[in-house]
């Protein structure tokens, strides 16, 4: 088996752990996967997303079978997402790969020092 192929396979794996562990969307272990293997950042973000629809597919069900859901919240961020997402994949169009890894970093940080200091 390719190695490439072993990796973002062993990989899916853990980001399914962590998505149906801890809500995680996977996209901050996927898209720096992605980039550290030679994608551009556009395709990195677009890959990611496919993976997510993948796994929280998986994920929801998971939870549907134990009562983990409020679908209204969830069909209410899913709305708001759905515009989101529609302004973030041409806003990163514009964003050279360089400039992406920079603010992907500094978006990965604030949050890490925001759940450490929250109380």
């Amino acid at each position: 088996m390719n190695t490439s192929i072993l990796i973002i396979l062993l990989s899916g794996v853990v980001v399914g752990i962590g998505a149906a562990f801890a809500g995680l969307g996977g996209g901050f272990l996927i898209v720096p996967l992605l980039l550290f293997m030679g994608y551009s950042a556009q395709k990195s973000v677009g890959t990611s997303f496919l993976a997510i629809l993948v796994i929280s597919i998986s994920a929801l069900l998971a939870h549907n079978k134990l009562a983990n859901i409020d679908y209204k919240a969830g069909i209410l961020l899913g709305a708001g997402g759905i515009v989101g997402a529609q302004i973030g994949a041409r806003l990163v169009e514009h964003v050279s790969t360089a400039n992406f890894k920079k603010i992907f970093a500094l978006i990965l940080f604030a949050l890490a020092i925001y759940l450490f200091v929250k109380k």
